[in-house]
């Protein structure tokens, strides 16, 4: 009987420190992969493609990247809703998940019709890209990350920090102040392109705070009753 209480204490001390880990792997690639394609592609969605040339390598890299950071971020999911447990709220819950994957679906998406892109002109690099499928496959790519992906990742905020207000599972401060960042995005990120990392930087805040409650062995990252808290 001790054996098993000490086997589910130390599984319960892993899983907080895993879904941090987890959380700061996705924020660290996800907002390296932003920053290289934000200064390697220009803003405008009707440029011609006079980037591919010098900048191809630098996107490539930044696509490459998005795998990892994406399987980092299902890892986060993952971990952060066994660690909500048995307080999770269906409702929120459902929103949580479902929020959490269409945003990586979309991600990938994304990410895909750009790495085709790079891949076409690869096959070609001293003809000109046709202008009809360059335009075309960049401003699929620009739709699916700018006006759905990171509408979803609002929505993901918005409800991680429901159910963290309702479970404990993080400060109520940093829970709240997912609401106002979670509504930048969902209000201006087909606006303004840099807006994307916001969501990273927020993960990067719960996980760390987290993995350093973890660390210390404090109590304040650790599940609070909300029949208590009432």
């Amino acid at each position: 009987m001790k054996q098993e209480e000490v086997a589910l204490i130390r599984a319960r001390l892993r899983t907080p420190r895993a879904a941090a880990i987890a959380g700061i792997v996705f924020s660290l690639l996800f907002m390296i992969s932003l920053a290289l394609i934000r200064i390697s592609v220009p803003a405008d969605p009707h440029e011609a493609g006079s980037w591919l040339p010098g900048r191809g390598k630098t996107v490539n890299l930044a696509l490459n990247l998005v795998p990892f950071a994406g399987i980092a971020f299902l890892w986060f999911i993952g971990v952060l809703r066994d660690r909500i447990g048995a307080y999770e709220d269906r409702f929120f819950a459902t929103v949580f998940l479902g929020s959490g994957i269409l945003f990586l679906a979309m991600l990938f998406a994304a990410s895909a019709v750009a790495g085709g892109i790079m891949m076409v002109y690869g096959t070609t690099p001293d003809k000109p890209m046709e202008s009809a499928v360059y335009s075309f496959g960049r401003a699929v790519a620009y739709q699916i990350l700018n006006v759905y992906a990171l509408k979803m990742a609002g929505v993901f905020m918005i409800s991680t920090a429901t159910l963290s207000i309702r479970t404990g599972m993080i400060p109520r401060w940093m829970a709240v102040l997912g609401y106002p960042l979670a509504l930048l995005l969902l209000l201006c990120s087909g606006f303004f392109g840099w807006v994307a990392v916001v969501f990273p930087l927020w993960v990067f805040l719960v996980s760390a705070h987290i993995l350093l409650s973890n660390l210390r062995g404090s109590g304040s990252g650790s599940m609070v009753d909300p029949v208590k808290q009432d």
